[in-house]
């Protein structure tokens, strides 16, 4: 822009000078004066012909830097007659082509990123340098119990109330942890980063193994277990075998034999015990399949309620049944669902008596009469059963392992009956969670697929 407001000012003070010296009489009109007068009109002439051979060039380069600013890779400069600048602008369209390209490029490639990360299996949670989550991906939403209308980009793993979140706001750079839920829901969460416009932005990946090691689990302990029953049972079907013999032969004269016969008695019995431990194991490898009927929770409940509550009396427990005023349709199978109730109702009441009154905390109003309370609530939005007692409770590590194989917090605990209830619930689609809240109650909720009709 300066250079030519230097080339129009020069021509103006050329044409100046010009129209003056024609102005001027006398000794202008001589030779030296003409001389003087065509030298003018030369250099006006050349210098017009500097300028478009200069402005040109200038005003193409100009047009580029503008190109360049709007990011317009689509348009190109024409050639303006000159060899070096034509080769100049030649390879600027080149550089022009090749961005052109290089964003085609990158745009698909983020369209197919944009369109993996949406229908990956695996939850993304990407994150600034302060921690706050700026995307997921409707999986890690699905993981992190979060509505699909909910905002979530701005907030903190810690702003979000699940078991999840808090353990994925605890992740280092770098690391990579195996999380098992109270739920028995288990995650592999690795915490990484990728670089964007020379920085690295941290990112979360979760990856559900929940059924992939469940799977592996059932099929390590169905093996062991069978293989145990298969020994356990032949051997106490010989011993059994001698033993009665050895009783029948020795109940021939029962007054000398006497602490022989008792012995025996003791070994007999000692036989039996085994016998139904083991088949105690065995049958939870025997769990069929959930045979699913539509049917109502609350009715089911009502069904239930008689004998769920002679699990408690002889405890001087009380339980309370909240069911919904709505009709809660689900599809359950009746009688793996009545075991899971009665699991879960005799639990919640041997955690009452194994609580230490020294612990107890009056948060639920026990009746009098009664040294601990039993809620059963139903719910419609989502279809739900919660069961809340005010026992003993639960700590955080060890809810992570409720739902693990034969594992019990329970001195001469097996560890079955939670187990038989993952794998029950697990064939109904159920999710589910077993957890002590701040308020000091404990809460076993059973979360329902909604039955859809027509």
């Amino acid at each position: 822009m300066r250079v030519r407001w230097i080339f129009i000012l020069i021509i103006m003070m050329l044409v100046a000078s010009i129209v003056t010296s024609f102005m001027i009489s006398g000794e202008n009109n001589s030779i030296v004066g003409w001389i003087a007068r065509l030298s003018c009109v030369l250099a006006l002439m050349l210098m017009v012909i500097f300028y478009w051979k200069i402005m040109k060039p200038l005003r193409s380069i100009t047009n580029g830097v503008n190109l360049l600013r709007a990011q317009d890779f689509s348009s190109r400069l024409a050639h303006v007659g000159q060899r070096e600048s034509d080769m100049i602008i030649d390879m600027f369209n080149r550089m022009m082509d090749s961005l052109k390209t290089e964003r085609l490029r990158m745009r698909e490639q983020n369209h197919f990123l944009d369109l993996l990360i949406y229908v990956s299996p695996m939850g993304i949670v990407i994150l600034d340098d302060n921690n706050r989550i700026t995307g997921v991906n409707p999986s890690a939403r699905t993981f992190l119990e979060i509505s699909p209308d909910s905002p979530i980009p701005g907030l903190r793993l810690t702003d979000i109330d699940t078991q999840l979140a808090q353990s994925l706001s605890r992740l280092a750079k770098g690391e990579t942890v195996t999380v098992r839920l109270s739920d028995s829901m288990i995650y592999r969460c690795s915490r990484l980063s990728f670089m964007d416009k020379g920085f690295a932005h941290p990112f979360i990946l979760i990856e559900k193994l929940t059924e992939e090691v469940m799977k592996a689990e059932k099929k390590s302990y169905e093996k062991v277990i069978r293989v145990i029953a298969h020994e356990v049972n032949n051997t106490m079907a010989g011993v059994n075998s001698m033993l009665t013999t050895a009783e029948a032969i020795l109940n021939e004269n029962q007054e000398k034999n006497a602490d022989i016969l008792e012995v025996i008695n003791v070994c007999e019995w000692r036989c039996r015990d085994m016998s139904s431990f083991i088949t105690a194991y065995a049958n939870v490898v025997k769990i069929p399949e959930a045979e699913l009927i539509s049917t109502d929770i609350n009715e089911q409940l009502r069904r239930w309620e008689i004998m769920l509550e002679s699990l408690c009396l002889g405890h001087r427990v009380s339980l309370e049944f909240h069911l919904s005023s709505n009709n809660i349709p689900v599809l359950l199978d009746p009688v793996l669902m009545e075991q899971v109730m009665i699991n879960i109702i005799k639990n919640s009441v041997e955690s009452i008596d194994s609580r230490h009154a020294g612990e107890f905390q009056s948060v639920s109003d026990t009746p009098v009469g009664y040294k601990g309370r039993i809620i059963v609530a139903t719910s419609s939005n989502p279809p739900m059963i919660t069961v809340t007692d005010n026992g003993a409770g639960i700590s955080d590590e060890t809810a992570s392992m409720l739902f693990s194989p034969f594992f019990s917090t329970k001195v001469n605990g097996h560890g079955i009956g939670l187990l038989f209830i993952s794998e029950v619930l697990h064939k109904h689609g159920c999710r589910f969670s077993l957890s002590t809240a701040t308020d000091g109650l404990t809460r076993f909720k059973i979360s329902f697929s909604p039955l859809l009709r027509s």
